[in-house]
């Protein structure tokens, strides 16, 4: 295509879309701004993108990814009319390498700016299961270097304890941290001489690791990096033909999903990530099934999602308190499920009140940061069922243990108050706590 060729891809895209052209330049501005990279683009852009001139190279994937939300596909390059890109550090041919690009980026401060705008895509390209198993590109073994289980043990317990201060702090704090553990000495573990039991056990490890440092960069607001991990967490562990790892790695995504209001890709991820959790007995089933109830809410499929809400409760029952909670799913987890499904299907009243059994259900030691986030969402919603003071009462709460966290959700909570306090400044209690989040914020 030249530039004086209309592009007739993207001109059909457009016209399936059913948007104006001041909506197209709307939905890509946005996009922009969420990206962190605010546009200001106006209606004859539009115009002249059908007519041939194409689009800045970083305007190109804000096209695409606001055409994908719209039109509920991954659209790609080629099919609207654009030239293909270099192959990006997602798709890299060599699981390991990319690995490394991605980790010394994430570390290097000056870069670190440029791999966070990374844009959250419902259009990711998710490897298969069968596109992934057992594959591992060859890499250069360094000789000097081999590993045992002792190795292992070691990386395992250190993403536990970065797990435990980001639960404690927050993602700004225990991300880098883990993306320097990750590229100092995980890396290098993955191309040391190793049997293959070792090799296949350090995969896993190492998938979980970037399993555990995407949920970080999600909490610092990082979407497209938490992508990023994500998918070489998925590379990894179907490298190590652990499908249950690839699989729970799969819900993390659908959990983000979910929280950004992408409906259908939280669905279609719960729903992959749910594929073998039958023959795994009742603790998978729920950890799957209520990340499902809440996907299948947001699509407002009301009898999936309360079919699946039951199948969680029976599972968890199956399972019996004495057990082992896999992935923190225990009967808090759940009472937070049927919170966000009553939601969305509309029952405020009704999410109030799991909630609030959420906050019984909790136990001490349970994570800080989900804490206050699970506290915000309640205020919010009392204040929706006109319990002004009630919701004041909550957000004090939450203000108070707001300091000791490094966490971008949190903070954008915490930023919400002020703006939903404001019509309401005539009452004292409102005001006091609305001077408060201003300067929290």
């Amino acid at each position: 295509m030249t530039a004086r060729e209309a592009n007739d891809h993207l001109g059909r895209l457009h016209r399936e879309a059913g948007w104006t052209q001041r909506q197209f330049v709307q939905a890509v501005n946005r996009i922009g701004t969420e990206r962190g990279t605010p546009l200001m683009y106006q209606r004859p852009s539009v115009n002249q993108w059908i007519n041939g001139h194409l689009p800045k190279g970083e305007t190109r994937p804000l096209i695409l990814e606001a055409l994908s939300r719209k039109l509920g596909r991954p659209i790609t390059h080629s099919e609207a009319g654009f030239p293909t890109p270099p192959q990006s550090l997602t798709s890299h041919p060599n699981t390991v390498e990319g690995l490394i690009d991605l980790g010394r980026q994430d570390m290097e401060p000056s870069r670190r700016s440029i791999v966070g705008a990374g844009l959250f895509s419902v259009a990711l390209a998710i490897p298969d299961w069968p596109d992934v198993l057992g594959r591992m590109e060859a890499v250069q073994s360094d000789k000097s270097l081999r590993i045992g289980m002792a190795d292992v043990e070691v990386v395992t317990e250190m993403t536990d304890q970065l797990n435990a201060i980001y639960n404690r702090r927050g993602g700004r704090t225990s991300r880098p941290m883990a993306a320097a553990f990750l590229t100092n000495t995980v890396i290098p573990y993955l191309r040391a001489n190793a049997s293959e039991e070792v090799r296949k056990s350090m995969m896993t490890a190492a998938a979980f690791l970037c399993y555990v440092t995407g949920w970080m960069a999600v909490d610092e607001g990082l979407h497209g990096l938490a992508q990023r991990y994500y998918t070489k967490g998925l590379e990894l562990a179907g490298a190590s033909s652990d499908y249950l790892t690839y699989c729970h790695i799969l819900r993390g995504m659908s959990v983000q999903a979910a929280d950004l209001g992408h409906g259908p890709t939280a669905t279609r991820l719960a729903d992959a990530a749910a594929s073998a959790a039958p023959t795994t007995g009742p603790l998978m089933r729920a950890f799957m099934a209520g990340q499902q109830a809440h996907s299948y809410a947001l699509v407002g499929d009301r009898a999936a999602a309360m079919r699946s809400i039951k199948e969680t409760e029976r599972a968890m029952d199956a399972a019996g308190s004495g057990k082992t909670q896999l992935g923190g799913y225990t009967p808090a987890t759940l009472a937070y499920h049927s919170a966000q499904v009553r939601y969305s299907l509309g029952d405020v009243a009704g999410s109030v009140e799991s909630l609030k059994l959420h906050f019984k259900l909790r136990a001490p030691t349970d994570s800080q940061v989900t804490e206050l986030r699970f506290q915000s969402m309640l205020a919010e919603r009392q204040l929706e069922l006109g319990y002004l003071e009630l919701a004041c009462s909550t957000w004090s709460e939450v203000l108070a243990k707001h300091p000791s966290l490094q966490s971008g959700a949190v903070d954008q909570f915490v930023a919400e108050i002020s703006r939903r306090l404001r019509p309401y400044r005539s009452n004292s209690v409102a005001k006091a706590v609305h001077e408060r989040s201003l300067q929290a914020a």
